[in-house]
């Protein structure tokens, strides 16, 4: 039962109460100021709620009806209107006063129809003193009550509500949608995801967190007629609108600095019930950021190839230019010799044939499929290599030796390619090998997979070439291409597999290549 309504009953019966107690043991009484005092009273404590000032005259009313009265009894009435000022103002030092001013009066009343004795006057110091206690025990127990209560209020904000934005959370945000439907108010919701927040969390938690803020602010400002707004799972916001409430202008919020994803769905119209329009939200602000996200997958493949072509066509156009101011140089000598190049045909030939082999390499780049791949043996296919490449090895003055497996291993591939590839590996074992060596070209299985070693004792490559040995026109021989492991590379995963080095300066090198295996002879 609240104070209000307590007092409702209280004051008129203690009233009543006084009053007719008054008229039979002081029959002499003002009867009319009593029962006027006593009237008015009441009436202004059902007012009090709606007019708060009437606060003062009940000081006045209560100090007539007991000077009327002349009872004692009536100080339940000042311990009332005591509550009454403790509730306007539970502050100690704001209320203490106008509670004492009460009490003074209520003892200066009783000493007005009370003989003026020495019992009478400590009488009336008692009850000053009683009643700061009382005045205190009540405001103590008033100040707890409305801690509580502001204690349990902000402890259901937190419940429902975001702390950062203040909107609803993401619990909050379902009781408000389930309550709009179980009273079939027609609504819109409209989700906002936030696209690169997680970038921006990763670089500066402070910074996100600012971000949110004013994102929360402009979604205030920009849907002033909404219904209620949560922020849920970090980065996505939800703002529930009336049915017939235009969404326009969301590009405003690129101002912030951010990019969003939104979906918009209508209740009823495009749903009947409370789970339908969360899931098809949720579904189709889903689809819209897949659709970001291909989108931006395919501006970044677009940009890294064109970045990679940026590339190739800078180092091709300076591996020609060298040739071509080479050739260009010695026709210009020949001029002064009546253009007789025979100085340096070979020379000339040389640059030419180098400039040939550059375009015929870089064109390589240019295929996009194998064009003849079949599943063929690869045991095969490596003693072929083996057999072309025999020859180089032993007028070089190096060991070249082969292991095989004794089964049968079979890839589906391109077999000229592969076998460009492999000769391509072992030349460049050969070319690595200043001294007599050896190179080891070997077959095993692991697995699904067919793994091929070329192994060399040579001089080895450098930890910090390691990383680009793949790049093109990447090269540490004086008159390579830089073209030739690249294209490899390109080869062997257009046959889905991989090819990876292993070096030791002054102990060797190692080449694998992994290519899927198959069983399939079609």
């Amino acid at each position: 039962m609240s104070i209000h309504v307590l007092k409702s009953i209280l004051v008129p019966f203690i009233s009543l109460f006084v009053l007719f107690s008054s008229v039979i043991l002081i029959p002499d009484r003002n009867i009319l100021l009593l029962a006027g005092s006593a009237l008015l009273l009441n009436i202004s404590m059902w007012i009090e709620k709606k007019h708060p000032k009437v606060l003062v005259l009940q000081f006045v009313l209560l100090g007539l009806f007991h000077y009327a009265s002349q009872l004692n009894w009536c100080l339940l009435l000042y311990y009332i209107l005591i509550t009454n000022v403790i509730q306007h103002s539970w502050k100690l030092k704001q209320m203490l006063p106008c509670a004492l001013l009460i009490t003074i009066q209520y003892s200066l009343i009783r000493l007005s129809y009370s003989p003026y004795t020495t019992y009478n006057i400590i009488v009336s110091v008692y009850d000053i003193i009683s009643s700061l206690v009382i005045i205190y025990t009540l405001h103590t127990i008033i100040k707890i009550e409305m801690e509580k209560k502001s204690l349990t209020k902000q402890n259901k904000f937190l419940i429902n509500h975001d702390p950062l934005t203040g909107f609803l959370n993401y619990e909050g945000y379902m009781k408000t949608v389930q309550q709009m439907t179980e009273e079939l108010r027609s609504f819109r919701i409209v989700l906002l995801d936030i696209n690169n927040f997680k970038s921006l969390n990763a670089k500066d938690i402070t910074s996100a967190n600012e971000i949110l803020i004013r994102f929360s602010v402009h979604i205030r400002r920009h849907f002033k007629n909404m219904h209620a707004a949560a922020r849920y799972a970090g980065d996505r916001f939800a703002i529930l609108l009336p049915g017939n409430e235009p969404v326009n202008g969301l590009s405003s919020f690129d101002d912030l600095g951010v990019q969003i994803t939104f979906s918009i769905t209508s209740y009823p119209e495009e749903a009947g019930s409370f789970q339908e329009v969360i899931n098809m939200a949720e579904d189709r602000v889903f689809q819209m950021r897949r659709e970001t996200w291909l989108k931006s997958q395919e501006e970044f493949m677009r940009s890294a190839k064109m970045k990679t072509v940026g590339e190739l066509a800078a180092g091709m156009a300076h591996e020609i230019r060298n040739p071509l101011t080479a050739i260009k140089g010695f026709v210009q000598l020949s001029k002064v010799q009546n253009y007789n190049i025979q100085p340096w045909y070979e020379v000339i030939m040389g640059e030419i044939t180098r400039v040939g082999e550059l375009t015929a390499e870089f064109l390589q780049f240019s295929k996009p499929h194998m064009s003849n791949m079949k599943v063929d043996c690869l045991r095969s296919c490596m003693t072929r290599v083996f057999s072309l490449c025999e020859s180089e090895a032993a007028s070089r003055g190096h060991t070249f030796t082969i292991d095989l497996p004794q089964e049968e291993v079979t890839v589906f591939m391109d077999r000229d390619k592969i076998i460009q590839v492999l000769i391509n590996l072992i030349r460049n074992a050969f070319q690595a090998m200043d001294i007599t060596g050896n190179v080891h070209f070997s077959l095993s299985i692991q697995n699904t997979w067919a793994v091929i070693q070329v192994e060399d004792t040579g001089k080895g490559i450098a930890a910090h070439d390691l990383d680009q040995i793949f790049d093109p026109f990447f090269t540490t021989k004086e008159e390579g291409t830089g073209l030739g492991l690249s294209l490899c590379q390109k080869i062997v995963e257009d046959h889905g597999g991989t090819i990876a080095v292993h070096s030791e300066l002054q102990v060797g090198t190692v080449f694998t290549v992994r290519l899927p295996i198959t069983t399939d002879t079609d």
